[in-house]
């Protein structure tokens, strides 16, 4: 099990976590409530995601893994998949993929669905350590995503690993910010 050391100076406090393989399943609601503060939902929101994770979990191949604190509080979460076109996800992204020549990503590829960090546990390799985990053990050969288009913490972190656009300006039907569509070869590119 990865473990990410505390970090230094004005985070002292902030205990070692363990990435590990985890049930999101039976997680579901504090693996919510990280995304809610990393990413700003609203109560309704967290409601309609719960049942979209807990569907999202059920296909072939998805799997999951946290960030845990020794007291056994999640820090943070990934989960994805193999993707399908039949996906829901595919089949938004696939217009805007075929527009740039680049549909072919959506076959042979590892999705990942969802990637969040405590805001208090930010900044110090989390997210690093859970994307590459998680898709270390991938049987496909790339992997695809979708982030907020904008210059984000988040979108540089997901280049230093070899991520780049395949599509900009992705427009989900419920999401108010266009969103980018990732692709990078695995296993992720290392510093």
């Amino acid at each position: 099990m990865p473990s990410v050391p505390s970090s230094s100076g004005s985070d002292s406090q902030i205990p070692d976590v363990h990435v590990g393989p985890i049930d999101l399943a039976a997680r579901v609601d504090e693996a919510l409530a990280v995304q809610a503060l990393a990413f700003g939902l609203t109560e309704g929101e967290i409601g309609v995601r719960r049942q979209i994770v807990l569907r999202h979990l059920l296909a072939p191949g998805a799997r999951a893994y946290g960030a845990v604190t020794g007291e056994g509080r999640l820090a943070g979460f990934v989960y994805g998949m193999p993707n399908e076109r039949s996906h829901w996800w595919s089949t938004v992204v696939e217009p805007y993929l075929r527009a740039e020549g680049c549909d072919g990503w959506l076959d042979d590829s590892f999705v990942i669905t969802e990637l969040h960090v405590h805001p208090v546990f930010q900044g110090r390799g989390i997210g690093r350590t859970l994307i590459t985990t998680i898709t270390d053990v991938a049987l496909q050969p790339r992997s695809i995503l979708s982030a907020i288009d904008t210059e984000s913490p988040a979108r540089g972190l997901y280049r230093t690993l070899g991520y780049q656009d395949l599509a900009r300006q992705v427009h989900f039907p419920s999401a108010a910010k266009p969103y980018a569509v990732m692709g990078a070869p695995l296993p992720l590119r290392r510093r």
